[in-house]
């Protein structure tokens, strides 16, 4: 009896122990899933129940100044998963066959991917509507089709360098859709719904959508018709002359206003992946050059403000000038021998930009050129800008201010030297460039305004106003002639400078040419420049490349403008007493006809004087002011064919057709020596020298393509 008492106490205590055992057990259980890991096995179990699927808010709409539209947002279906309905109705293999059948994708790789273990996956984004249409017929389990919005350029290429990209998750990537992502991107949604183990929606259970928010407008400063005249323009020049790339800027000077940016080579931002990433490098911001002669404005400025010189101050030009151990020379080292300051510009003159330099010493150009805005970035509203190169003051050497005032040395963008140029044009104020006017919301009501902000004043009015007198006359006497246009006074400078190579020194056979300059000269109302990298053939100068690109920009955006001319001006002046002044142009060595042309387009008369066929002199002489309707006076040839010892001025041909070349130097009694075909780029003797009737002119001639 006592032993099955003690037997019954035994079991009873080992029930009692392993009751208190399980009872701790279960406990640590339920301590650890609750307490442990309640967090994470509370969000894997809402992931189950919960079905999160995203809604892509729509981009802003980009307007040009006029309101057309640039970059807008259409709809597209985009194709996504829930992995947990695809695996429970157990038909994986079917759907992610139907799938690559329909999307034209790898099926081992989506099969992969509607069975991870995951709430949520997207299988392709902003397909075909006749792809989506199957799918909706298909009816697959588990695959969804959702609304997004997607980037659409209505007029293609044009402005895409500005305009950018934007990516399929509704993002910017380049252009002003990056740089303003924040403003247009708007705010994404999202469609939360609640589902049982079965994966059916719990009618009574969560179901939340919250809205995306759409992004903002954006109004540019550019001008639709002033970009489309730049890019057709900008388009001939890179294709006639197979340039490696090439740049137009047009700028209002007064507010910094963008009117129209191109590159080249260019892109359709609708289908950039079509194209090499390369075209889409904004050349006119993201690539520094060494700007060459169209440098010279800012050295001129600089030694007009500071009073070194003067618009009548002498200079002579032996061909050439000694700076320490180097020795630098004119193009071809041609001698201009003296000249005023305003004739070293027109002539673009090496030897007395090299003293200006010199004259104005390391610290007063160092001075100026930090206030131009050289050596750092514009602050333009575009990501990727370059701030360019400059030679440190610290180690810069005399033979370095030499080289950096006729404009090598230093390299700069493209729209450094249209913000500077710009200044000249504005009274020597200087205007921050940009291109947003405005951000508006969808109902049109302006969330943020940009007004023109003034830099600072770098040169005086009447500093700025006397070099725009003198650039002017770069254009109808000196290397930018190809930039003049009939009715509107234009200023500006050409530019050619040898590329640097990769290696060190410069390329022999590589050149930018380029022009920068503004009209109306006396109210400037556009500023514009035109680099073209690496044109092929010759010449390849800039007068000859860049100057017609930018005469077709001006007049055709000054029209569209409604800029009156300047003979429209006269008549609408308020003093019947003004009579506006013309600048006389220089036609010595022109055929009669041309020269006449020339004149007339200038709003003056011609006497001839004597026979022939080519302009010996003229009185007054080039660069003479004259009332509109006055007349100049131009002699032909003194050479008379028959006389061998008659003296002749070699006139200059680059540039000219053989057949040109062969009727001047026939009018003049000079005989053709030709070598090569295409058009004159080197000859014997050279322009201006003296020889004696019935010698023989040397000439080589080379064709475009080459």
């Amino acid at each position: 009896m006592q032993t099955g008492s003690l037997l019954v106490r035994k079991r009873i205590a080992t029930l009692f122990f392993l009751f208190t055992l399980t009872f701790f057990l279960l406990g640590g259980r339920v301590f650890w899933v609750q307490f442990v890991r309640g967090a994470e096995l509370s969000q894997k179990a809402l992931q189950n129940r919960m079905r999160d699927v995203p809604v892509e808010s729509k981009r802003g709409i980009i307007y040009d100044r006029n309101n057309h539209e640039l970059a807008i947002s259409i709809s597209a279906d985009s194709v996504y998963a829930i992995p947990a309905e695809v695996l429970s109705s157990g038909r994986e293999k079917e759907v992610a066959e139907k799938l690559a059948q329909v999307l034209s994708m790898d099926e081992k790789k989506l099969y992969e991917r509607i069975t991870r273990s995951s709430s949520f996956e997207w299988i392709k984004r902003q397909i075909d509507p006749e792809k989506s249409k199957a799918l909706r017929k298909m009816d697959l389990p588990g695959i969804g089709l959702t609304e997004e919005s997607r980037r659409y350029y209505p007029k293609g290429t044009l402005a895409s360098h500005i305009l950018g990209i934007s990516g399929v998750d509704n993002t910017g990537l380049e252009g002003i859709d990056f740089y303003y992502n924040d403003l247009v991107g708007g705010t994404k949604g999202r469609i939360i719904i609640e589902h049982d183990a079965a994966n059916r929606p719990i009618p009574e259970a969560t179901h939340k959508y919250i809205p995306p928010v759409d992004g903002a407008n954006l109004i540019l400063t550019l001008d639709e018709t002033i970009q489309y005249i730049t890019e057709r323009e900008l388009n001939k020049v890179f294709k006639e002359r197979q340039a490696k790339a090439a740049t137009a800027i047009v700028m209002d000077p007064k507010t910094g206003e963008i009117m129209g940016m191109a590159s080249r080579p260019n892109f359709d931002p609708n289908r950039f992946g079509d194209y090499p990433a390369s075209n889409r490098r904004n050349f006119a911001i993201n690539d520094a050059y060494e700007p060459g002669s169209t440098m010279k404005i800012v050295t001129a400025a600089m030694a007009m403000e500071e009073k070194v010189v003067g618009p009548e101050s002498k200079f002579f030009c032996p061909g050439y000038i000694k700076v320490g151990k180097e020795t630098i020379g004119c193009s071809n080292r041609k001698a201009h021998g003296d000249q005023t300051f305003a004739q070293i510009v027109e002539n673009s003159c090496n030897v007395g930009f090299v003293q200006v330099g010199l004259d104005l010493g390391i610290d007063r150009y160092y001075k100026y050129l930090e206030a131009f805005g050289f050596g750092k970035p514009t602050g333009i509203d575009l990501p990727g800008e370059a701030a360019g190169i400059t030679v440190p003051k610290s180690r810069a050497k005399q033979i370095d201010l030499a080289t950096m005032s006729m404009g090598q040395a230093n390299a700069v963008t493209a729209i450094q030297l249209t913000t500077a140029v710009a200044a000249v044009a504005n009274e020597g104020k200087m205007m921050k460039p940009h291109l947003v006017k405005q951000v508006i919301d969808k109902d049109g009501k302006v969330i943020k305004k940009f007004d023109p902000k003034m830099v600072k004043q770098i040169i005086s009015p009447d500093t700025a106003r006397d070099l725009c007198y003198i650039l002017e006359g770069e254009v109808v006497n000196g290397t930018g002639k190809n930039a003049y246009m009939e009715g509107f006074r234009a200023a500006g400078k050409t530019g050619t400078a040898q590329k640097i190579s990769p290696t060190g020194g410069y390329l022999a056979n590589e050149y930018i040419a380029s022009f920068i300059g503004f009209a109306p000269a006396d109210d400037p109302r556009l500023v514009c420049i035109v680099v073209v990298d690496a044109p092929k053939g010759y010449p390849y100068y800039g007068g000859w490349v860049a100057a017609p690109v930018f005469k077709s920009i001006m007049e055709d955006s000054l029209r569209y403008l409604e800029v009156p001319k300047q003979e429209e001006k006269n008549a609408q002046s308020d003093n019947p007493q003004t009579v506006e002044k013309v600048v006389v142009p220089d036609v010595v060595n022109l055929p009669l006809s041309e020269s006449i042309a020339t004149i007339n387009a200038r709003g003056l008369n011609v006497k001839v004087s004597g026979t022939g066929n080519i302009v010996y002199q003229q009185t007054p002489r080039p660069g003479s002011r004259l009332n509109r309707g006055a007349q100049v006076i131009i002699s032909l040839s003194p050479f008379e064919k028959g006389k061998e010892n008659g003296e002749v001025t070699v006139p200059d041909l680059q540039g000219k057709s053989m057949k040109e070349v062969a009727r001047v130097l026939a009018d003049l009694g000079l005989h053709l020596v030709p070598e090569g075909y295409g058009l004159a780029y080197e000859q014997s003797p050279p322009a201006g020298k003296v020889v004696t009737g019935g010698s023989s002119i040397k000439v080589k001639f080379q064709p475009v393509g080459e």
